[in-house]
C-alpha cells in the first residue's frame, strides 16, 4: 500500500480523486472523518448538517470497500483511528483552519486545490500588483484566459456584462415567475440514520443546532447533483437572466439554479457547470443574456471569492473599516421570522429559518443591508451567514460578508457600501404589499425600518461616503431631508428590537 487519500466533506466528487500527479495515487485507499468537533463550535442550520452528512455517508456508500469511513470527535483523532502511521495525501482544504492543520500532520502531503477553475498562482499573476481587485475586472480577464462565452477575441453577444437585461424588476401583478420547477431529490436509507443521528446528538451530546430540517431539498450525491444540473440548463436557464436580482415572496426559487451546495460539496466541478451553460447558448436553447448571467455567477463570482480568501490573508478576517460592533440580536440568531413585522425580512429570514437558503439578492439587500444599517459586527455577521446557510463555507462568506456585503474592508473588493432605503425593496420585490410598514415613510408609526436605517447609516458615515463618487450623492440627498432627527431618533428606538 502506497498510502490514503484523505477525501474532506466538500470534496465529494469524482475530480478529488483522479489519479495522477498532482493527485492521489491511481486506486489509492479513501479515508473519510465525520468529526464531531466541527458541529460543537458553531452552531450550524440543522439542514446544513444533514446536508453535509448526508453527502458524506453517500458518498462513502458509493466508495465501497475502498474507503474507511471514521466518526471521531476530532480530524487527529479519526484520522490515527483510520491509518495509523501511514502516509496521507489530501487535496488542499477549502478552510484556513483546516489547511493549517493537515499542513502541521506528520506524513500528510497536502497536494495542490481542485474544485475551481483557476490555479492560485494565476491568480496571483493577475492580482499583484494592482491597486483594487476589482470583480468586473477579474471576470473579463478570467473569460478571455478561459475561453468562456467568446467569439474569437471578442464577448459572446458583443458585451461583457449583460446586467442591465438581466435586473428587471418581477412581472407586476404576478404572483412567481412561472418557471418550471428545480429538481428536487428524494431522501433515501441514509437520510433517515442523519437525522437520527442528530437527534441523539441534540439529545445526548449537547450539540444544538438553529433552524428547521424539513425534507432534504439538496443534492447529497454525484448522481443526483448531475440531475439537478441538467433539469437546470434544460428547462430553466433561458428564463434565469432576467429577473435573478427579483424577489417574490411566494416564489423564492425562481429561476435561480440551486447549484451552489452541490458546487460547494464538490459534488459537480465548475468547468462542467459553466461548459453547460455555454453549449445551451451556443446550440441556441438559451438567450446571450442568461447564459452569461449565469456564467458571471460562478466563472466569476464564486471563482473571485474563492481566489481573494486566500489572497488577502487572514488579517482580511478582523476588518472592521466601519467601526461596527453592536452584537446580532437573539431573534435574528434564532431565525425567529415570527418576531418581525416588516414583511421582506420576516419572509426573507422563514426562508432561513426553513431550508437554509435564499438567492443573493434577498441576502445582500435584505439580511445583509439591515445589519449594515443596524451596526453589527461584521466577524458575527459572517459567522451566521456561514452558519445558517447550505452552502455556507469559511471561504464563502468571509469575503463575500467582509468585503461585499458589510463593506467591513472599506472597499477593497467593491466600489460603495450594498444598502438601500425601502424603495429599492419596493421597486424589486412584492414584500412590500400587505406590509405593516411603508417603503417611502422615514417618521411616524408606518416609517419603513430600511428607510430609517439607510439615512441613519448615511449619516453615521457621511464623512466617508461623501469622499466616495458612487456615494456622494446620498450624502447630498441626506443634506436636504427636513426630518433628519425625527429619523435618526426613530432609528435608535429601533435599538435591537425586531422590526
Amino acid at each position: 500500500m502506497t498510502g490514503w487519500h484523505w477525501l474532506f466533506g466538500d470534496q465529494l466528487g469524482p475530480h478529488f480523486l483522479t489519479a495522477g500527479e498532482p493527485g492521489p495515487a491511481a486506486g489509492a485507499p479513501v479515508v473519510m472523518i465525520e468529526a464531531r468537533s466541527v458541529f460543537r463550535r458553531r452552531r450550524f442550520h440543522r439542514a446544513k448538517a444533514h446536508l453535509v452528512l448526508s453527502a458524506m455517508r453517500h458518498r462513502a456508500a458509493e466508495l465501497g470497500d475502498r474507503v474507511r469511513y471514521v466518526r471521531a470527535e476530532t480530524y487527529t483523532e479519526g484520522l490515527r483511528q483510520a491509518v495509523g502511521g501511514a502516509p496521507v495525501t489530501v487535496h488542499h482544504p477549502t478552510s484556513r483552519a483546516a489547511y493549517d492543520l493537515v499542513a502541521s500532520m506528520d506524513g500528510v502531503r497536502v497536494l495542490p486545490a481542485r474544485g475551481f477553475l483557476l490555479p492560485g498562482a494565476a491568480f496571483r499573476s493577475w492580482a499583484d500588483g494592482r491597486e483594487r481587485l476589482r470583480h468586473e475586472d477579474f471576470y473579463r480577464w478570467m473569460r478571455r484566459e478561459l475561453g468562456l462565452l467568446m467569439d474569437a477575441d471578442r464577448p459572446a453577444g458583443g458585451r461583457w456584462n449583460h446586467d442591465p437585461a438581466n435586473q428587471e424588476p418581477p412581472p407586476t401583478g404576478v404572483r412567481t415567475l412561472g418557471a418550471p420547477a428545480p429538481y428536487r431529490p428524494r431522501e433515501s436509507d441514509i437520510d433517515e440514520e442523519v437525522r437520527a443521528d442528530l437527534d441523539r446528538w441534540e439529545r445526548d451530546e449537547g450539540i444544538r443546532f438553529v433552524g428547521r430540517d424539513g425534507p432534504r431539498t439538496f443534492p447529497a450525491s454525484r448522481r443526483e447533483a448531475l440531475a439537478a444540473l441538467h433539469r437546470f440548463v434544460d428547462h430553466r436557464l433561458a428564463g434565469f437572466g432576467p429577473h435573478e436580482d427579483a424577489v417574490l415572496a411566494g416564489d423564492p426559487v425562481m429561476s435561480h439554479s440551486l447549484l451552489s451546495s452541490s458546487l460547494n460539496l464538490g459534488l459537480l466541478d465548475p468547468a462542467e457547470v459553466v461548459a453547460a451553460a455555454e453549449d445551451a447558448w451556443r446550440a441556441g436553447r438559451v438567450p446571450v443574456e442568461s447564459a452569461e448571467g449565469f456564467v458571471r455567477q460562478v466563472a466569476g463570482w464564486r471563482e473571485y471569492v474563492w481566489h481573494a480568501y486566500w489572497y488577502f490573508g487572514e488579517e482580511y478576517r478582523h476588518r472592521n473599516a466601519l467601526r461596527h460592533r453592536a452584537p446580532l440580536p437573539e431573534w435574528f440568531l434564532e431565525l425567529d421570522a415570527d418576531a418581525v413585522a416588516a414583511r421582506c425580512l420576516s419572509t426573507v429570514l422563514a426562508q432561513v429559518r426553513d431550508t437554509g437558503w435564499t438567492h443573493h439578492i434577498p441576502r445582500l439587500m435584505l439580511l445583509g443591508s439591515y445589519a449594515l444599517q443596524r451596526g453589527w459586527d461584521p466577524r458575527a455577521v459572517t459567522d451566521w451567514f456561514h452558519r445558517c446557510f447550505v452552502d455556507g463555507y469559511d471561504w464563502v462568506m468571509l469575503p463575500n460578508v467582509i468585503g461585499m456585503s458589510q463593506y467591513a474592508d472599506g472597499g477593497m473588493m467593491t466600489t460603495k457600501p450594498y444598502t438601500s432605503a425601502g424603495a429599492y425593496i419596493h421597486r424589486m420585490s412584492d414584500l412590500c404589499e400587505g406590509c405593516a410598514y411603508r417603503p417611502a415613510d422615514r417618521t411616524g408609526d408606518r416609517a419603513c425600518p430600511y428607510t430609517t436605517g439607510y439615512w441613519s447609516f448615511v449619516h453615521r458615515h457621511r464623512t466617508r461616503l461623501a469622499a466616495n463618487p458612487r456615494t456622494a450623492r446620498a450624502v447630498t440627498g441626506l443634506d436636504r431631508l427636513p426630518d433628519i432627527e425625527q429619523v435618526l431618533r426613530a432609528d435608535r428606538c429601533q435599538g435591537g428590537s425586531p422590526p
